[in-house]
């Protein structure tokens, strides 16, 4: 319970990326996924038809577009309509509720956490569009979502990283923001 306690208060401030987590999150969180946009699709297609995730959130600009384009209807969408820092057209999405949330990049600020839940809340799908950075977002989404969902977001230049949500994935998750610095600005 104190370990919970210590997250808790630590999801009130703005967390800032150390050099050791950044380097723990250069291993993927889940199973790795390689290949083309297409292939990797073709994997997670497999991997949802296996594993019937109760929820299906994904996290970045380029897996959320091409999961649309092949028919994966996630629940949740977070992308910062960048990919590899340069801007992009967002994923069209129309049935989607759109949500914002300012997080900047190598950060997880408070409000981060409070629309991510909501989001996942939602009955129709939802659209996070986030002014800043959204990859860490997947720690938000691992540690939120209900297990037996499926987190899903890019590998550059490898693929794509499918992490079911089960208690192991949500102490891994959960080890990475306690350790990340809390920022002075907090």
């Amino acid at each position: 319970m104190e370990g919970y306690r210590k997250i808790e208060t630590r999801l009130k401030q703005t967390l800032t990326l150390t050099r050791s987590t950044r380097q723990e999150l250069k291993n993927p969180l889940g199973n790795l996924l390689k290949g083309s946009p297409e292939e990797t699709m073709r994997q997670l297609s497999s991997v949802i038809a296996k594993e019937k995730p109760g929820c299906i959130v994904t996290v970045g600009d380029v897996v959320s577009e091409n999961a649309l384009r092949h028919g994966i209807q996630a629940h949740v969408l977070i992308v910062d309509s960048k990919v590899m820092r340069e801007r992009v057209q967002p994923a069209k999405a129309p049935k989607y509720k759109v949500m914002h949330v300012k997080n900047p990049a190598g950060t997880l600020t408070p409000e981060t956490w409070v629309i991510v839940e909501k989001a996942l809340k939602q009955k129709q799908p939802a659209r996070v569009l986030v002014e800043g950075e959204e990859d860490l977002l997947t720690l938000v989404a691992v540690l939120q979502s209900p297990e037996n969902s499926l987190v899903v977001y890019g590998q550059p230049s490898e693929g794509v990283v499918a992490v079911l949500v089960d208690k192991e994935a949500k102490e891994k998750a959960q080890r990475v923001v306690s350790a990340m610095a809390v920022s002075p600005k907090s």
